[in-house]
């Protein structure tokens, strides 16, 4: 740990900060802040001008020439507009900060003494401390439970389990650990901090608990990949910092064929016949399925294991206001725009990031939802099945349509009904998740 005084143009505000996950860049992180905490961050502008700088050093990392903060990003974020109030997200802001920095007594300051901490480990330590327990210290701003979600998706650190201690254990029981060295658990822990990723290497713990979702061996072969890569350096926490990295990696293994496919999908068990026992004998009374609970929003609120990398912003943004704001019973109108906005954006993601060439951005819905679907059961990702069920949208008469969205778009006469949402969104969700993950 050490203080340093660092210009005020080499501080960068944190666009994966855990308030809002990645963002694309500085611009729009500072534009976040302003969107969601207008009034305030305003007042602590105001608060920094009349106390004439900053009580609490911001805590920042060194990349290259400069420093990302990791806490102090609102604090930062008043300092920068305040020397440049152009750089303010709107012109409202603008002369708010244009006013509050004419007020300004004595010299303003262009150097801010920092924490500087070259650890990043050290860093999510602390900002684990500061904002996922007890909320202590004058002036900081709590994190909701969506924030400390976040934090725990981007670095492994708090959650139910610790991933990397189960990986470990079951390495030590097949005889597949790194010899002679041991592996960096919290790197281990950070490129499996989210369920996208840890599907692509054969695991889940969607249900609490840890698990294969593809055939153990060839899971354990990939798992033992990985560890050697950490216990050796191949790759480092650099390398597993973000979203893009952590996906740049696993495309990698995936390329030479380490990860498991569809093939090694484990099957599921089959059901008993109705009626017996699964040897044949009298059944035995079963009890009854709890009611479930009413169903509130369009996206249930369950882990989908998306991971949202920067270029998903807005992608995310109507992704939550359709699983935690939007009511089905209230804003059906609402729901309806948003959920083909969302289809459209997260299909043309996937035709982006693939390059796909059977379709383009500006071809209409339907055709690129199907292109997409086959082009995934190409890759194994889906069954033919649900190919089928994505070709059946063009149905015109069908409630699970891409007619049915337009017309809730556009038609005058056609009222959107939760039940027929519900059944859109259970329909697409599968395209929708793998589309944002690529």
């Amino acid at each position: 740990m050490s203080y340093k005084s660092i210009p005020l143009e080499k501080l960068q505000v944190n666009r994966s900060n855990d308030r809002h996950g990645e963002l694309e860049n500085e611009t729009t992180a500072i534009a976040w802040l302003f969107a969601n905490h207008r009034s305030q961050m305003r007042k602590l502008a105001r608060d920094i001008v009349n106390t004439g700088g900053l009580y609490e050093p911001p805590l920042v990392y060194p990349e290259g020439t400069d420093f990302i903060i990791f806490d102090g990003n609102r604090r930062t974020t008043c300092l920068k507009l305040l020397a440049n109030p152009k750089r303010a997200p709107d012109a409202d802001l603008q002369k708010f900060f244009a006013d509050l920095r004419s007020q300004w007594r004595g010299t303003f300051p262009s150097r801010i003494m920092c924490r500087v901490e070259t650890d990043r480990d050290e860093i999510d330590e602390i900002l684990f401390r500061r904002h996922t327990g007890s909320q202590g210290g004058v002036g900081q701003s709590n994190w909701d439970d969506r924030m400390k979600t976040t934090f725990v998706n981007r670095t492994g650190k708090g959650g139910k389990l610790n991933v990397a201690d189960e990986i470990e254990e079951r390495l030590k029981a097949a005889g597949l650990l790194p010899k002679g060295r041991r592996i960096p658990r919290s790197n281990l822990n950070r490129l499996l901090s989210a369920e996208a990723f840890r599907n692509r290497v054969g695991i889940s713990t969607a249900k609490g608990r840890f698990q294969f979702v593809r055939t153990e061996e060839v899971t354990l072969k990939a798992l033992a990949r990985i560890a050697d890569d950490l216990a050796h350096r191949r790759i480092t926490l650099d390398d597993v910092w973000d979203v893009d990295r952590k996906s740049q990696y696993l495309d990698g293994l995936e390329s030479e064929g380490v990860l498991p496919t569809a093939a090694d999908a484990i099957p599921k068990p089959a059901k008993g016949g109705k009626g017996k026992s699964p040897k044949g004998g009298p059944a035995k009374p079963q009890p009854k399925a709890p009611k479930p609970d009413k169903r509130t929003t369009l996206i249930p609120q369950v882990e989908y294991g998306v991971a949202w990398a920067g270029r998903l912003q807005r992608h995310r943004a109507i992704w939550e206001e359709l699983q935690f704001k939007l009511e089905l019973d209230e804003h059906p109108n609402a729901i309806a725009v948003l959920c083909r906005v969302l289809l459209e954006l997260s299909v043309d993601n996937y035709i982006k990031q693939t390059g796909l060439t059977t379709s383009a951005e500006n071809d209409a819905l339907l055709k690129k939802l199907i292109c997409a679907a086959e082009n995934l059961h190409s890759q194994g990702k889906i069954n033919k099945r649900y190919v089928e069920v994505v070709k059946k949208a063009r149905t015109m008469d069908a409630i699970v349509s891409v007619d049915t969205l337009n017309k809730y778009v556009h038609s005058s006469s056609l009222a959107p009904a939760a039940d027929h949402l519900t059944a859109l969104w259970d329909a697409f969700s599968e395209l929708v998740v793998l589309c944002l993950n690529e």
